[in-house]
This record gives C-alpha cells, sequence and structure tokens, in this order.
C-alpha cells in the first residue's frame, strides 16, 4: 500500500517508489524462473500512465517473455487498487531484463524448462 512517507513534492507517490516495487516482483518471477539469484541489468520501455496515490495499493503482473543463455526480459504491468477497495487501474508498465548470477555474481545459465 502506498504511504505518505512515498510521495513526491507534488503529493503522488515517486515514481522510485513504483519502480523498486516492480524490481522486486520482477526479481521474484525471474528468480522462480532461473531456480535462484538473479539480478536487474535493464528497464525498458518504462512508462507511467497514472499516478499512484496515498492509500492505493499497488498490484504488479508479471509475464517472462524470452529466455536466454542467461538473461530473462521480464514483462511487468502496475495496477492501483484505488483507495484500497476501490476500482483497478493500470498505472505503470515496462520490460525489466534480469540475468541469473551464481554465488560470485557471475552470469550463470538459466535452467531449460521440463
Amino acid at each position: 500500500m502506498a504511504m505518505p512517507a512515498d510521495t513526491n513534492a507534488a503529493g503522488d507517490i515517486f515514481g522510485g517508489w513504483v519502480l523498486s516495487q516492480m524490481d522486486l516482483a520482477g526479481g521474484i518471477a525471474a528468480g522462480q524462473r532461473a531456480q535462484g539469484r538473479v539480478v536487474t541489468i535493464a528497464v525498458d520501455k518504462m512508462k507511467f500512465i497514472r499516478p499512484v496515490h496515498v492509500g492505493d495499493v499497488l498490484c504488479v503482473y508479471t509475464d517472462v517473455i524470452r529466455v536466454g543463455t542467461s538473461s530473462m526480459e521480464i514483462k511487468l504491468e502496475a495496477f492501483a487498487l484505488r483507495h484500497r477497495y476501490g476500482h483497478r487501474e493500470k498505472v505503470t508498465e515496462a520490460v525489466f531484463t534480469m540475468v541469473a548470477v551464481d554465488d560470485s555474481g557471475k552470469p550463470r545459465p538459466v535452467p531449460q524448462t521440463g
């Protein structure tokens, strides 16, 4: 839930907070697909569509759209559940590129699905 401490000077939720929540969701999806640690290496096509307000619940949905040798592209869409109980409205979308890494932080292959 977006809280007053997350606002910018205009009183809307700071875009960096939204980006952070999306990075967490993308990391979870990529980590599940990679079966281990992942890091974010790029954010593409980030589009802020509507503001997020204090009291909105941010809902982030993910889709793994491409898997390479060690990298994955994750499409993320964020929706605001207005005032915790109101209607759902799309607020942001982006494509994150994540890389599977080993314990030393070096890229490693993403396992093939079975």
